[in-house]
């Protein structure tokens, strides 16, 4: 990605602020699709060949415009989800399930 932008002279364009405003009109435009569909068209939506190729279209704008905002800032993007979900696993932790049967069982 940064060789495309930087082929096309785009860097100067491509400032934090831009890119994940950028990001943000990406993820609406993603959005949209799915937006007036109920719950089981929008699990089928990939099933029609027009519906599969715009989400895939929006996907990569959106993928493109994330990749190039860690770019710009230095953030290793798989690094930062991997520490996310390490955080994540002590915020959430496993439900014990014998006391979730237990809990149900007495009410």
């Amino acid at each position: 990605m940064a060789d495309f932008a930087s082929a096309r002279d785009w860097g100067r364009y491509h400032t934090p602020k831009n890119l994940v405003a950028a990001l943000s009109v990406e993820a609406s435009e993603l959005l949209e699709i799915f937006q007036w569909l109920t719950p089981e068209q929008s699990s089928r939506v990939m099933e029609d060949a027009a519906g599969a190729h715009r989400v895939e279209d929006e996907v990569a704008d959106v993928l493109a415009y994330l990749l190039q905002f860690c770019e710009v800032l230095g953030i290793d993007p798989l690094a930062a989800l991997a520490a996310k979900i390490e955080r994540n696993e002590t915020r959430f932790p496993v439900p014990d399930r014998t006391d979730c049967r237990h809990r149900h069982s007495s009410e």
